[in-house]
């Protein structure tokens, strides 16, 4: 990593795709996602040591990626002004103080400051790490996105299997463990960091900004974004039933235990790590509004049947499910990128901000209608929210001809 910018020349880091840096940005986010997933995979245990209500569950999730959410933009409108190469060491030592905290929290109310640690870290990591595979992808940005997200998507993965192996036998302290994960990513961000430092030194004369290819117009571009914002209200309330109560939701229609459930968890997983991998390149290839339009649209009649199937069918739709809705937020995020080429940090603070709170309203929203119904009830319902995603018909196409 040391000899990075010594192995090309300015030229090539303006011009060509940095892989080198790309998996190392895409590993960091697989670690710092792997810390957020502990979240979620401890919530069967935590409702079972300390008589949690499906509400207050609901609840450390909305504290959690409301956390998550609020920062993002401030830190993307303030790092496109005065970026910060640095700053994402910092992210990751609030997460690592989140861990130790989660670790030792015996009551509601110290597992909401701990899970809003880990929030804030991931605030700061995400607008700066989305900038820097913009940097290093030398013009391939669905493919630098696709790479940069899929080690989140393979984070999230791994959460629930490790807490499964790692946690769910012994005891809640073992959450210890992940320190190590922060402690790695420390180490992997404080070398891209210097990568990061002395690409924006060479480009303080050249400013490198995405081709304005598009000339729409300024009310055209508020309307896209608008609508961006509608599907990712659509693709991540519906997400937020499959990340923070899945489990419960096989435990509860399947009889499962938690281990059982948390490996049911990580086949999903998987798929919407696949599925991301897909996204970001076909993106550039065929354009991101059909990409959008039918990753969101298109999961449509798979979240319909799936709550009417058996174990066996809900394993094939939840993958089919995850590979389809994942493959959307590489695609989303450029599109909103190219719309606002002069502004990277507050679009992509925005859209992951945005995302997380989504995550974040759906989660508390859907714990309570849980409390008040049952959880296969929530299915159900969510099962008609990828409809919204129609709404992609009306995005301006900007793939270039």
């Amino acid at each position: 990593m040391d000899s990075l910018v010594n192995a090309s020349s300015k030229k090539d880091l303006a011009q060509k795709t940095v892989y080198s840096i790309l998996f190392s940005i895409s590993f960091a986010h697989l670690l710092n996602d792997l810390i957020q997933a502990v979240i979620p995979s401890v919530y069967p245990i935590l409702k079972q040591n300390y008589n949690l209500s499906f509400s207050q569950i609901g609840l450390i999730t909305f504290a959690f990626q409301l956390t998550a959410s609020l920062f993002q933009p401030f830190v993307g409108y303030y790092t496109d002004k005065y970026p910060k190469p640095f700053s994402q060491i910092y992210g990751m030592l609030f997460s690592m103080a989140g861990v130790i905290s989660i670790a030792f929290a015996n009551n509601f109310y110290w597992i909401l400051i701990s899970v809003m640690l880990i929030g804030t870290g991931s605030s700061i990591f995400h607008p700066e790490s989305a900038r820097i595979s913009n940097m290093a992808s030398g013009g391939r940005r669905g493919l630098a996105q696709a790479i940069f997200q899929v080690g989140g998507n393979f984070g999230t993965a791994l959460g629930p299997l490790l807490v499964a192996l790692i946690v769910v036998p012994y005891s809640q302290k073992h959450l210890l463990w992940f320190v190590l994960a922060a402690g790695i990513a420390i180490a992997i961000i404080s070398k891209i960091a210097f990568w990061y430092r002395d690409h924006l030194i060479h480009r303080q004369q050249k400013k490198v900004v995405f081709a304005d290819f598009q000339r729409l117009t300024k009310s055209k571009v508020k309307w896209a974004i608008v609508i961006l914002l509608v599907v990712i209200f659509s693709k991540f309330f519906y997400s937020a039933s499959l990340s923070t109560y899945y489990t419960f939701y096989v435990m509860d229609k399947f009889h499962l235990t938690i281990k059982e459930a948390q490996f049911h968890m990580f086949i999903y997983l998987i798929a919407y790590a696949a599925g991301t991998i897909l996204g970001g390149p076909l993106g550039d290839k065929i354009g991101r509004k059909y990409v959008i339009w039918l990753s969101v649209f298109g999961a449509a009649p798979f979240a319909l049947l799936l709550p009417y199937v058996n174990l066996f069918w809900t394993d094939v739709l939840m993958v089919i499910i995850g590979m389809i809705i994942s493959s959307a937020f590489p695609a989303i995020l450029v599109y909103a990128q190219e719309l606002l080429p002069r502004k990277l940090g507050m679009v992509s603070g925005l859209f992951y901000g945005f995302a997380f709170g989504m995550g974040a309203l759906g989660s508390a929203l859907l714990g309570k209608l849980a409390d008040f119904t049952s959880i296969q009830y929530v299915y159900h319902v969510c099962s008609f929210l990828p409809l919204i995603g129609i709404i992609c018909y009306f995005l301006p196409n900007l793939k270039k001809g």
